[in-house]
C-alpha cells in the first residue's frame, strides 16, 4: 500500500514538473515584441530577401538603406539621392515573396 501511495505522490510530482516546463518553455518562445522564434526567424529570412532584391536591382543603388521585418512589415530606413530611389525601393520591397505590407521611412538627401 505504501508502494502504492509513493508511487502516485511521484507521479502527481512529476506531472505538475511537467506542465511547468512546458509553461516555461512557452514563454520562453515569445521574443522581442510578442513574436516566437518561428517568427523571428522568419523576418530575419525576409529581411534577407529584401535587402537582396535592393542588391539587385538593376535601375537605382541603395547602399544607405536600412531594411528591418517584423511580422511580415518591412520597414525601409536610410537615405538616398533622389525621390525616384525612394519610391522604387518601396516597389522593390513590395515584391518580395512574404512582404505584407512596407513602411517606406527613407529619406531623400537635400
Amino acid at each position: 500500500m505504501r508502494v502504492l501511495i509513493a508511487t502516485g505522490i511521484l507521479a502527481a510530482a512529476l506531472g505538475v514538473t511537467g506542465c511547468d516546463r512546458k509553461a516555461t518553455y512557452n514563454r520562453a518562445e515569445q521574443t522581442d515584441g510578442e513574436r516566437t522564434a518561428g517568427e523571428a526567424i522568419d523576418d530575419k529570412t525576409l529581411t534577407s530577401r529584401v535587402k537582396d532584391a535592393l542588391d539587385a536591382d538593376t535601375v537605382h543603388k541603395y547602399p544607405e538603406v536600412k531594411v528591418a521585418a517584423f511580422k511580415g512589415t518591412v520597414q525601409l530606413s536610410g537615405f538616398v539621392n533622389e525621390g525616384e530611389q525612394k519610391s522604387r525601393a518601396a516597389e522593390v520591397a513590395k515584391n518580395v515573396a512574404g512582404v505584407k505590407d512596407v513602411e517606406n521611412n527613407i529619406t531623400v538627401k537635400k
